[in-house]
């Protein structure tokens, strides 16, 4: 199992390349069972979670090729008749779940375990299957397999989501795209992922309004067929790498960067004495003179603050100047990497969903261990900003979502190296 020592080095400068969106990815592969036409999706980001898909994919019976080096994958689906996702494969990540409303809206059944992931709370499925219900499916748990039926074809229907659920969202706006007649999807995720999918799933010849507000509208057709799409920039591996230059100090471009991507977290880093700036490649952070300003975070689904990066944001509130508060309300269990930054010197009192941090002027480097993916990089973030070496075990985690972390950080300055335990 490897290990990622990091050595606290002073400021970072330079650039760093940011790769297309895993959340996107990870949603517009099974677009491809929609359809009997190839999907070419480009700007692929080099994850494992992108291989499990493609394996989960495969065993549906799609073909499913890696090209240039890893950035293209080429998906066909006309001989994909099963329609039984097994556990063995969807245990290993939470996107597995998204094959269900395109297996339902092509075949009219889908068998799909429950899936597995990161264990940051309990994320259950009943949200897709409300919305499936509403379009006609009859869906049962047996044995930990969802067992989902059309008996008369899915239909459009109008469904007002208790949550604005990511995953809910795409799962029936896929399903929709197929069904017969209109379907109106209310309290929508508002995600940049919601608007990638849907401008691909548009391309295939889908009929869709309002992506990317709370409202969409899908008119169902009889058929899709292929496309290729470019998948939008990854806006968490920029946020992370945003922290990056604020916490160890230094100015570092984030080339492939967008702003519109996280317009709160932005705003957040700047009220901390961050100043980012637009460039002709993407964004330019660098840290104000002095220490970081202690700020209060909250969780919300976009436009807001995004969970996602709510353990990098703890890694650099640890060195504020002040006490900052940050309150978590999309997943429970989410800050267990917060007693791995106590281990370095941070001062954090954790009580349910809503942590307090005491800055320090300095962490000390310490063994920690990483026990999702997000805290995964969080501790690598703290070890930029700490005196003396920062180990961090279990990173597995890591390369489910972040591509060469080591090269990048290392291409602006860090000291950071992966070694085998």
């Amino acid at each position: 199992m490897d290990k990622i020592i990091v050595t606290g080095n002073g400021p970072l400068s330079g650039q760093i390349p940011i790769a297309g969106a895993k959340n996107a990815c990870l949603a517009l592969m099974p677009a491809t069972l929609l359809s009997e036409e190839p999907l070419t999706l480009t700007n692929v980001p080099r994850l494992s979670d992108i291989a499990t898909m493609s394996e989960l994919l495969q065993s549906l019976g799609a073909e499913v090729s890696t090209l240039a080096d890893g950035r293209v994958v080429a998906m066909a689906s006309h001989n994909a008749e099963n329609h039984v996702a097994q556990y063995d494969i969807v245990r290993k990540m939470r996107a597995s779940n998204l094959v269900l409303g395109p297996l339902l809206a092509r075949h009219g059944r889908a068998v799909v375990s429950l899936p597995g992931g990161c264990a940051i709370g309990a994320r259950p499925m009943d949200i897709h299957i409300f919305g499936l219900e509403k379009m006609g499916a009859e869906i049962e748990l047996r044995e930990g397999y969802l067992h989902a039926t059309a008996p008369g074809g899915l239909k459009g229907a109008k469904i007002a989501l208790p949550f604005a659920s990511v995953g809910a969202t795409e799962n029936i706006l896929m399903a929709a795209t197929l069904a017969r007649g209109t379907t109106v999807i209310e309290n929508a995720a508002r995600e940049p992922e919601i608007c990638d999918l849907a401008a691909c799933l548009s391309a295939m010849g889908a009929k869709i309004e309002g992506a990317g507000t709370s409202t969409i509208t899908i008119e169902g057709v009889h058929r899709l067929h292929g496309a290729t799409h470019p998948v939008i920039a990854d806006r968490i591996e920029l946020g992370t790498y945003m922290i990056a230059p604020a916490i160890a100090g230094g100015e570092v471009e984030l080339t492939g960067g967008r702003a519109d991507l996280l317009p709160a977290f932005i705003e957040k880093l700047e009220e901390a004495g961050v100043s980012v700036e637009e460039t002709q490649g993407g964004l330019k952070v660098a840290r104000r003179n002095g220490r970081i300003r202690a700020v209060d975070v909250r969780t919300e689904v976009f436009p807001g603050f995004p969970t996602d990066l709510q353990a990098q944001m703890m890694a650099l509130l640890c060195t504020a100047e002040g006490e900052s508060t940050l309150e978590e309300t999309i997943f429970e269990n989410r800050f267990m990497h917060a007693p791995e930054l106590m281990r370095m010197g941070a001062e954090i009192e954790v009580h349910g969903g809503t942590a307090r941090v005491r800055g320090v002027e300095r962490l000390k480097g310490a063994p920690v261990m990483a026990t999702d993916l997000r805290a995964s990089v969080s501790l690598i973030l703290a070890g930029l900003a700490a005196e003396g070496e920062t180990i961090v075990s279990r990173v597995y985690h890591l390369d489910r979502g972040y591509e060469h972390v080591e090269e990048k950080l290392r291409g602006v300055g860090a000291r950071i190296e992966r070694v085998k335990e």
